[in-house]
């Protein structure tokens, strides 16, 4: 499983990339203004300073709701690097979008996934990426990863090629339970990577190690 690093922090995508463990960025507009990156110029270079950092996908985020909007945008950011993935909402027009955007070679994010529904749809637009937000979806009372899981049958399926990026992760476990349900990627914050180093027997036995190193040594 592939990991993502849901941030606009240059610090923590520094932090992640030194574990040797990132391959790819998330990051939206909530994300670009909690680092107080403003205005359109702004954002456009914090992604570009993004991709110079990470080798491998960088999902950025259409502002459009509206076709033309998204076609628009999308190519503006499509063009700023390599490594940029056109991120468009689960909407009809998105769709279209997505459509579009496969046809002429961009790889699309496909976001704001709740339903296998709207996943099987995203894939037969051609998405490279498809989103469900399962943190979103355990906050409603249902089981997020129960969606990962019939996303997985029903790709596999079909044999669609559209990956699985498991999104709204809120804890290490999550990461976790996504890997078992089969999710390509998983995409959250530093802290729910660094999250997974943590067992209190990985203390216990490391405090231990070092107490009878001391003994050996005098």
């Amino acid at each position: 499983m592939d990991f993502f690093i849901d941030t606009a922090n240059l610090d923590q995508i520094k932090e992640a990339e030194a574990l040797g463990i990132l391959d790819g960025v998330t990051t939206n507009p909530s994300l670009m203004a909690k680092e107080g990156i403003t205005g359109r110029n702004a954002v456009l270079k914090r992604y570009v300073d993004i991709c110079e950092m990470v080798n491998g996908p960088v999902s950025a985020e259409v502002i459009a709701t509206d076709y033309a909007g998204m076609i628009k945008e999308g190519t503006e950011l499509a063009e700023l690097h390599d490594n940029i993935v056109v991120k468009v909402p689960m909407i009809p027009d998105g769709i279209k979008a997505i459509r579009t955007f496969t046809e002429q070679g961009i790889p699309t994010n496909c976001t704001l996934v709740f339903s296998a529904g709207q996943a099987l749809l995203a894939a037969k637009a051609g998405a490279t990426f498809v989103s469900p937000f399962i943190g979103r979806i355990d906050d409603s009372n249902w089981d997020g990863i129960e969606l990962i899981e019939q996303i997985v049958e029903v790709y596999a399926n079909y044999g669609f090629e559209t990956q699985i990026l498991a999104a709204s992760i809120r804890n290490p476990l999550h990461i976790v339970r996504c890997a078992e349900a089969g999710a390509d990627v998983a995409t959250c914050p530093l802290s729910s990577i660094m999250g997974l180093f943590k067992h209190p027997l990985t203390d216990i036995g490391l405090e231990k190690f070092l107490a009878d190193y001391k003994k050996v040594e005098g």
